[in-house]
């Protein structure tokens, strides 16, 4: 089993113990055609593991917060995003709702699948964007660790000022 797969199983394993935890099903894994049809609306690949999380584990609905948004709301948020004022990246795809506005997103682009986060509180484009976790995997291990900023367990976040260093890219990507 390679790294990828034993990650993709420790989330599979935190999302079905949460969801029998929580009284609800898991949301049914989706099938690689559903994976294709929405890289085709997308117009770019979803990063590897992303889609593994999509077609292993199940439709959204487990993760840090509010959980993985489901693929099709995912793409429905990038549209609106990239219609919106914000002058929303090209490729980053919104995953997870944090409240408030906020967003974690995948850099579709990035061959870590960098994940960022979208907070538009500050009012400016130029200021909404932060590296939130240099690829997707360390995210995912810092909310099945408890260390990542988002988890309640985690002494970073909402007691610390966190600062997250801005997301560079932002003016080349827009």
């Amino acid at each position: 089993m390679n790294d990828t797969e034993q990650l993709l199983e420790q989330v599979a394993d935190r999302a079905r113990t949460s969801a029998r935890a929580q009284g609800k099903p898991l949301p049914t894994p989706l099938g690689a055609g559903e994976i294709a049809r929405a890289e085709g609306i997308l117009g770019f690949a979803l990063p590897p593991l992303l889609a593994g999380l999509y077609t292993g584990v199940g439709d959204g609905g487990f993760g840090p917060e509010r959980g993985l948004l489901p693929l099709r709301q995912a793409l429905g948020a990038y549209a609106a995003q990239r219609a919106s004022g914000w002058r929303w990246p090209e490729a980053v795809l919104p995953v997870a709702d944090l409240g408030c506005a906020m967003y974690a997103c995948v850099d579709c682009r990035s061959e870590t699948a960098q994940v960022l986060l979208f907070d538009p509180n500050p009012g400016e484009p130029d200021l909404a964007w932060s590296v939130d976790a240099p690829g997707l995997a360390c995210w995912l291990r810092g909310w099945l660790d408890g260390t990542a900023w988002f988890c309640e367990e985690s002494a970073l976040g909402e007691d610390h000022d966190l600062e997250l260093a801005p997301w560079a890219e932002f003016r080349s990507r827009i």
